[in-house]
């Protein structure tokens, strides 16, 4: 089987679930920081590093890393206009922040 370029939709070949893409899912999803940045991105899309930061009431190192781990995971996708850089939820993103919302 191929590896996976971790573009699919978490289905290998053959209709199995990709576990390792799962993994980096929950990996990005599994801190409560993470959880108030897609929420938060949910709301007001295109927001830069320090308004997350002074939004979520947290340092502008620790959004930053949050916001790494997000993108990595696929949840966040990242946009330069000029010399910064606006977020947004992935199509992925909202879909998990819709299933976090079932949890309630």
């Amino acid at each position: 089987m191929a590896r996976s370029t971790g573009k699919s939709r978490g289905r290998a070949g053959g209709g199995k679930l990709d576990t390792r893409w799962v993994e980096r899912v929950i990996k990005g999803v599994a801190n409560h920081r993470r959880i108030q940045i897609l929420e938060l991105l949910g709301r007001s899309p295109e927001l830069s590093v320090e308004e997350i930061s002074k939004a979520t009431k947290i340092g502008y190192p620790t959004a930053a890393s949050h916001i790494a781990r997000l993108t990595v995971s696929g949840l966040v996708i990242k946009r330069h206009d000029g010399q910064s850089v606006r977020h947004k939820l992935s199509d992925r993103g909202a879909a998990v922040l819709k299933f976090l919302a079932t949890l309630k």
